[in-house]
Parts: structure tokens; sequence; C-alpha cells
């Protein structure tokens, strides 16, 4: 793949990613150029990714200014759920698409929020740290309870907050979930909706699967935490700012909380002072924001959001828009690259 084709309509710009395959096999299909770039500043998106029609985004941030300096742009699409980092309302405006890929890894990350659960719930890295340093006793993860007697919460009850809620009920957990969006019908799932005050009071284990808007304050900080059992374990697979990294260190470390399994942090990579305060914990269990992974996962996620740039650029809506754009202002653009 030619990565530096300054005149490929479709622009990556930033990725972790080790290589784009997936996204130039789809892309090439529809007789569409690629190139890569690694920008971390809106700056760098601006100087780099000019006469895009369509952007594929992780973590560089999509404002209004960016907007502004690509007039040609009709989409920005993001590898995974979240889009926080996307103007959204600015996209709206000026007439571009903002879509993702909300469903590429929704059973990996239902399955690993509930191997940090149960790593938590069986004192499973207690355990095992234990019998490294050459111990053999069964009480160094103590008080260990029955799974069935304990209550789980999910916190948004989305797809993955629905997908994690069937797992936990089939160990035998009573389920309650506490929705950040109201009205949301979970007839037919194991939940039983409660308000977040009933969530944090009652349930033994907490999972968080909200959504996140950009710049809002964490959802769980010391109040919250205070309302929790001081047995009660929390998870998060979900935004790592959902969370407020320091009074969930100061919970730990008055023995406000039994524990606490994170995939995500508020920054990513953990700093060293955030990783060792956490780490010094012997009922935190960390992962480094891989819930979403698997091969499959990896590999639909990358073609996904190339699918939705092929489809913008044929003149068709995004399979899975977030927004509703007022195309007029970009309705000039034709599908006419496709055929390139």
């Amino acid at each position: 793949m030619n990565e530096q084709n300054e005149n490929a309509p479709v622009v990556v710009t930033d990725s972790d990613h080790p290589n784009l395959d997936p996204e130039q096999d789809v892309l090439s299909s529809a007789g569409l150029g690629l190139r890569r770039e690694q920008c971390l500043t809106a700056e760098d998106v601006i100087a780099r990714c000019r006469g895009a029609k369509a952007l594929i985004n992780q973590y560089a941030p999509i404002t209004a200014e960016v907007l502004d300096a690509l007039p040609e742009l009709r989409l920005v699409v993001r590898y995974g759920v979240g889009v926080e980092t996307v103007d959204i309302d600015a996209a709206t405006r000026r007439g571009v698409w903002v879509a993702n890929v909300p469903d590429y890894g929704t059973a990996e990350v239902a399955d690993h929020t509930m191997a940090l659960a149960l790593a938590l719930l069986r004192g499973v890295t207690s355990y095992d740290r234990s019998v490294r340093s050459g111990g053999w006793d069964y009480q160094v993860a103590r008080p260990l309870r029955r799974l069935s007697a304990l209550t789980f919460g999910v916190i948004g009850c989305g797809t993955i907050g629905l997908a994690v809620a069937a797992r936990a009920a089939a160990f035998g957990m009573r389920v309650v979930g506490a929705d950040v969006i109201p009205g949301r019908n979970l007839a037919g799932s194991p939940i039983t909706q409660v308000d977040l005050d009933e969530l944090l009071a009652v349930s033994d284990i907490i999972s968080v699967h909200a959504t996140m808007a950009r710049d809002a304050a964490p959802l769980i900080g010391a109040q919250a935490m205070e309302a929790m059992r001081p047995s009660a374990m929390l998870v998060n697979t979900a935004r790592g700012g959902l969370i407020d990294t320091a009074a969930l260190v100061a919970a730990l470390d008055m023995g406000q909380l039994g524990g606490a399994a994170l995939d995500v942090l508020e920054t990513e990579p953990a700093t060293p002072s955030v990783r060792d305060a956490l780490a010094r914990h012997p009922r935190v269990v960390l992962s480094p924001h891989a819930a979403w992974y698997s091969e499959e996962s990896y590999v639909q996620l990358k073609s996904e959001v190339a699918r939705e740039a092929v489809r913008v650029l044929a003149g068709q809506p995004p399979r899975c828009p977030v927004n509703q754009p007022k195309l007029d202002r970009r309705a000039e653009a034709t599908s006419t690259e496709v055929h390139r």
C-alpha cells in the first residue's frame, strides 16, 4: 500500500495498528485510495489531511477548525464505539457525517468484563500473586462469596451492558441495571431496572457501560463511591473518564471499596503515578484497553470503518451514523471518486 498517496480521498488521521491491510482491501475493491497519517493535534490534521473526503479517526481531535479547513470532507468514522474525539455538533452544522462501529467487539467486551469481574470475585489475582511468591493459603483472598448470593449492577444498559447482564445472570447472580438513556426497553433481559442511587446501594459488583460526552465530568466520583457497599467492587471496560481515578485510589486506600478492575483509564497509557497507585492494591486488576480485542473483532473493526467510507463516498448514508448532518452544505459532492 502506498501510504503517501497525496490524492487519496480516504485518510487515516492516526492509528496504533501495525498495518491497514483490512482497510486497504475494502477500499481497493471500491477503487478508492488510502493515505495514512499520524496526527496528534487538530493542527496536525489540518496540515496533513487536506483534500480528504473521508477521515478514519482514532485519537486525533476533529474540531470545528479541522472541519472548516477540510471543505471536501463528508465523513468522519471512528475506530470503535466512542466519538468523543469529534465535535459532532460542528460536523452536523457543516454537513459532515459522523459514524462509529458500535458492534464490532460486543462479545469480546462482555467476555472481558466478566473475566475481570470473576478475577475479583474469586480472588484469582490475589491467589496467583501469593502462590508465585511461595504461598499456599486460601485465606489470602478472604472473604469470597458464592456468586449466586451476589447482586451484579450494570450502569448503561445498551448492547454491551445487556450482553454483560446475560453473562452475569448465567452465573446465577441477581442483575440490576441503571440506564443513562431514559426509557430504554429492557423487556426480555435479566435486568431489574433501578435508579442509580439504588444500584450503588445494593450491588456487590458494579460494571460501567455508559457512553461519555466530550469534557463530561466522571459518572462515578467520590460521592458515588461513598454510596457503595464497603465490600463492593467496580469494573470499567467503557471509558476511563467515567470513573474519577483519584477518588477511586482514595476509596481503595481508605478501605471504602472491596476492589476494582479497570481496562480503561482517564489517561492512556497509564502514567507511572496512577499505575503504581492502583497496582499496589492486591484487589485491583488492570488490563491495557484490551477488552475489545480478538483477532476477529480486530479485522471486523478495520474493515467496517472502510466500508463506511465507501458507502458515504457513493452517496449513501453510513450504516452506523451518530448524527444527521445538514447535507445541503456539501450536497454538490458526487460519488464519482468510487469509480476512479
